[in-house]
């Protein structure tokens, strides 16, 4: 399994839906095609909804890593 480096990391442990999404959204606007988002996110409701919504807008989330309380997704610009 190749560990995929992270081009930019972005902290959203905290923030609530849906503000959680559009901040993972603008992220990925400012980014290449192919290039790595990390993003931090709580359990439960953020987890639910901003990789179904990252899903949708064509992206790839490559790795979920659980940390506890919260998560570390890897999410490829697509």
């Amino acid at each position: 399994m190749t560990e995929e480096k992270p081009d930019q990391s972005i902290d959203l442990r905290g923030v609530l839906c849906p503000m959680n999404f559009v901040k993972t959204k603008l992220k990925l606007e400012e980014m290449e095609t192919g290039q790595v988002l990390e993003v931090f996110l709580d359990d439960g409701e953020p987890m639910r909804s901003v990789p179904r919504s990252v899903k949708e807008e064509g992206h790839k989330v490559v790795q979920v890593e659980n940390m506890g309380k919260a998560y570390k997704l890897l999410i490829k610009k697509g």
